[in-house]
């Protein structure tokens, strides 16, 4: 004790002046007087045991609140990312599904013209009097 005493006194000397180590002294001798006079008194005793307990309590609960909002956050965010590739990966398959269904069209847009200028063909031809006088 006398080791750790002087141990103190020495970095109290060290990071303070004069008269701060002794107001210091003085809180802290002030402070074990109290504490010592609180401890042989069963109701103070008590309070003060009671009173650190809730505290401790507290903050034991303070940490598991922020640990449940973290993760509800986390979660939130996670839900967020999901529905963001979904409608990202909806977007890029439209997308791809404008540009096949485009050139289906043009496919089928060409075919109908051959078909329909065949058929305008064979409709000129007269089909009934091939081998006649006039169609020679």
């Amino acid at each position: 004790m006398g080791y750790e005493k002087d141990r103190l006194g020495l970095v109290l000397h060290l990071t303070c002046t004069k008269g701060q180590v002794k107001s210091m002294n003085r809180l802290l001798g002030q402070l074990r007087v109290f504490g010592e006079a609180a401890a042989k008194q069963a109701k103070v005793r008590k309070g003060l045991v009671a009173i650190l307990a809730a505290f401790l309590v507290l903050q034991v609960y303070f940490v598991r609140e922020l640990l449940a909002a973290e993760l509800l956050f986390g979660l939130l965010f996670a839900v967020v990312l999901v529905i963001g590739g979904i409608v990202y990966a909806l977007g890029t398959l439209s997308e791809r599904a404008i540009d096949v269904g485009e050139a289906g069209a043009r496919v089928i847009a060409n075919s109908t013209r051959r078909g329909y200028v065949l058929a305008e063909e064979i409709g000129k031809k007269s089909a009934r009097y091939l081998n006649s006088v006039s169609a020679r």
